[in-house]
């Protein structure tokens, strides 16, 4: 009866409890890795860019000149991280980089309005 008491145990822990803190643990690696321009959702499902942020808190511009403050926690997933500046426009072959597009990734929000989207 002990031995089938311990191995119900082990189950439970490997079917439940551990899945459960590895999720948390990805979260919080997730949360501190935040950057200046990464679109975010939070949990709440609020869509924005990072503007700023510091130890317990991010603030998140959700349209112009609208900043919300959130808890880091509250962050629940990031939809595009931020791309760092190229430097120069050659690549370390020698050969040019093609350059796609260069909007700041704080200005490459949807339009509130669906009417001004220009599908291309």
């Amino acid at each position: 009866m002990i031995l089938m008491m311990v191995g119900l145990m082990a189950v439970m822990y490997f079917m439940m409890i551990r899945p459960q803190q590895k999720r948390r643990r990805e979260a919080e690696r997730m949360q501190n890795q935040l950057g200046i321009g990464d679109e975010v959702v939070t949990i709440g499902g609020l869509h924005g860019v990072v503007a700023g942020y510091d130890d317990d808190t991010v603030t998140i511009e959700a349209y112009d000149d609208v900043l919300l403050r959130f808890a880091r926690p509250a962050i629940a997933r990031v939809v595009t991280k931020a791309e760092a500046p190229v430097a120069d426009e050659t690549a370390a072959s020698g050969e040019p980089v093609a350059v796609l597009d260069e909007t700041p990734a704080e200005t490459k929000r949807a339009s509130m309005d669906s009417k001004d989207v220009v599908k291309e």
